[in-house]
């Protein structure tokens, strides 16, 4: 059997790791140190706000013009967003500053505002005290010692938070550290409509090897703020890379380079009925034509259809971690050629995952399609790898991928890409249809034993517990969206995650701590840094609001006075002044050098407040596009929740385990749409 797909010359990057550290044992759970979420996922604001800069100031239009774009701005606005000749892609990177230590000072005060909402005066007056030993003592310290560490790397986070937030992790990744989520192609071009799988499936895959080439020929935009150039290192993980298991930590490995460094794998694998194919996506050097895809995709789907299943062997990446290592170590030491085939998973572009559910999903109803992103098929996806595309057998789609790489903002920026091309031809292939001689896809077929069949059985069957017990609904709220929302002054953004806090207040009479994304891409090697939402501000708005004696105006000032409260919060977050990135690094410092745990960490008041990847809401912005995607909650208590903000709607995706008592998705969206109705009511009737 061939493996030439793609040559490639060199060995692939390895990921820079840390020797593993103590305490990152599966019981550990989710309480990763301060402020992580292990598998933490996000989705950030920077594409975002630059597609939403694009929709609302393209050339004839001003910011809140609703006009339907022309032709002429849709296409400036695309090349605008996804192609550049004027400067490559990475080109800013070594001029990129380096992520910043913030003052110790400025931390703990940050801290102990977060913590209050949570406290009472006894609980808050001891955390207090604890905050004032540690920084008059270790906490000098550690933080001198971070400095120092800052001195020597453009980016003092980035090992420490591949290690600590993902590959030290030994729990499941696949549903506890993969973000899924539905395509919204069915919204113009491709409603559900069986027969049409394959033929559709030739067309989105055309489209993601068109902005493969745009990242390797370095021609894709620069994201910016501004004038502001923002870090593109992530788009090298989007292609070519996967997370490989290991007994006591994982490894990432990338195989990808631009066209500059030289030869990159272009093979991709297709996964259907438990079996696993390969074909090169190239041609003498060209992109293989959607006719020319179709030929090799009816190839693969022929030769399973009516046929027994195969073994399944990518449900193993479903499977908790140092099991999985294990086991691939025996597949290995079974045959060499199983190794073969690993590395020609591992370093092939994306997975095609021909799936044979049929989820009927509609524009105002994405549930179906999005617990199946999220919980499907485990035989027809390889869960460690960067990007499975999912492409279901009633013409949807949908995305599964791992967290470890790269945040949700790269893959928005991909399905936004695919989604806006496919609209502008109303999905329909105008090119060639001259199908090239090429060779037929080539199976891969592991050698397994008995010790396998049993260890493929028994995740199978772990991965379908697990996924029984996840709620996930996905609805569109169509009553007003983001136009209503910026006429009252309001950040579209900062309305859902208040209207969050009253919901949550509402439903559990308390208040929920929650983390939302904040970009750090400005810096090199940037990535993320924990907001807070559930302020001070945000609580004393909440209770004004369930007060039947308080005035509109009384809830009107506490409102504005909460959004500003956030608006700082986040502001400061993106500029790299946040305070939970830090607490992580003091607390790895304090890791490394052999110290006892400082008591900040083991406070009561740390972890009710969210501290250590304990946040009851797990929230992102995944943007004002039509992507949206899903995560698993982070605790057991709690939610999970991405959105969409559009013009006129907000599309939720909301998720939460069935057998905690205390939460449910469903009333949660439903309790949510009613916030949104009172915060719009409060500034509609104080402006009368």
């Amino acid at each position: 059997m061939s493996m030439q797909h793609g040559v490639y010359s060199k060995s692939p990057e390895r990921i820079p790791e840390l020797a593993t550290r103590g305490d990152c044992d599966a019981n550990r759970g989710k309480n990763g140190p301060s402020g992580v979420r292990p598998g933490n996922r996000v989705v950030l604001g920077i594409l975002e706000k630059m597609i939403e800069a694009h929709l609302m100031g393209a050339p004839g239009t001003h910011a809140g013009d609703t006009r339907t774009a022309t032709l002429e701005d849709l296409k400036a606005m695309d090349n605008q967003m996804f192609e550049s000749t004027a400067e490559r892609t990475f080109q800013h990177q070594q001029s990129l500053p380096p992520l910043p230590v913030p003052p110790l000072e400025g931390t703990l005060s940050k801290y102990l505002d977060a913590v209050k909402p949570f406290a009472s005066e006894d609980e808050f007056r001891n955390t207090t005290a604890i905050v004032k030993r540690f920084r008059e003592g270790i906490g000098k310290h550690l933080h001198q010692k971070l400095l120092q560490r800052a001195k020597n790397r453009r980016n003092w986070l980035e090992d420490w938070w591949l290690d600590s937030a993902y590959l030290e992790l030994r729990m499941p990744t696949q549903l506890n550290v993969n973000f899924g989520g539905p395509a919204a192609y069915l919204e113009h071009c491709w409603p559900p409509c069986e027969g049409t799988q394959l033929e559709r499936t030739s067309m989105t895959v055309w489209q993601i090897l068109q902005y493969w080439d745009l990242i390797r020929t370095e021609k894709l935009a620069v994201h910016k703020a501004g004038n502001m150039p923002f870090d593109m290192h992530q788009f090298r993980m989007l292609f070519c890379t996967c997370r490989v298991p290991g007994i006591t930590k994982d490894s990432m490995l990338n195989y990808f380079k631009t066209e500059s460094e030289g030869p990159c794998p272009s093979h991709v694998m297709v996964m259907c009925r438990g079996r696993i194919f390969s074909f090169d996506a190239l041609c003498d050097g060209h992109i293989l034509t959607p006719p020319e895809l179709l030929r090799q995709l009816t190839y693969i789907k022929e030769s399973c259809d009516g046929q027994p299943e195969g073994d399944g062997v990518s449900a193993l990446t479903s499977e908790e971690r140092t099991r999985w290592a294990k086991t691939r170590q025996h597949l290995i030491s079974i045959d060499p050629m199983n190794e073969t085939m690993l590395e020609t998973i591992q370093s092939s572009l994306f997975v095609i995952a021909l799936d044979h559910a049929k989820p009927y999903s509609t524009p105002d109803d994405y549930t179906a399609m999005t617990l199946l992103a999220l919980t499907g098929d485990p035989t027809t996806r390889w869960g460690d790898k960067s990007y499975n595309n999912i492409c279901f057998a009633d013409g949807t789609f949908g995305s599964n991928c791992d967290h470890t790489p790269y945040d949700a903002m790269v893959l928005v920026s991909l399905c936004y890409y695919i989604d806006q091309k496919l609209k502008a031809v109303a999905g329909k292939w105008k090119g060639s249809e001259v199908v090239r001689d090429m060779p037929v896809p080539e199976e891969l077929v592991f050698t397994v034993d008995d010790r396998v069949k049993r260890d493929i059985a028994l995740a199978k069957e772990q991965y379908r517990k697990t996924c029984q017990d996840l709620q996930v609904v996905c609805y569109a709220f169509n009553s007003f969206g983001k136009v209503a929302i910026k006429k009252r002054k309001l950040h579209p953004d900062t309305f859902v995650q208040l209207a969050m806090q009253l919901t949550y207040y509402r439903m559990h009479g308390k208040p929920g701590s929650c983390y939302e994304t904040a970009t750090t891409r400005r810096f090199y090697h940037g990535r993320t840094e924990t907001m807070r939402p559930c302020t001070v501000e945000a609580q004393q708005w909440c209770k004004i609001m369930l007060n039947p004696a308080a005035s509109v105006e009384e809830k009107r000032r506490a409102l504005l006075v909460a959004f500003n409260k956030h608006n700082k919060l986040m502001d400061e977050a993106q500029k790299g002044k946040g305070f939970d990135r830090h607490l992580l690094g003091l607390y790895l410092i304090a890791k490394e050098e052999g110290l006892t745990v400082p008591e900040l960490y083991s406070d009561p008041l740390y972890t009710k407040s969210g501290g250590g990847g304990n946040f009851v809401i797990s929230s992102s912005l995944a943007g004002y596009t039509t992507v949206l995607g899903a995560v698993a909650p982070m605790v057991h208590h709690g939610y999970g929740f991405f959105y969409r903000i559009r013009d006129d709607r907000i599309v939720a995706a909301c998720t939460a385990w069935k057998s905690c008592p205390e939460t449910n998705a469903e009333t949660f969206f439903h309790n949510l749409c009613t916030a949104f109705h009172d915060i719009m009511q409060v500034t509609t009737l104080s402006q009368l």
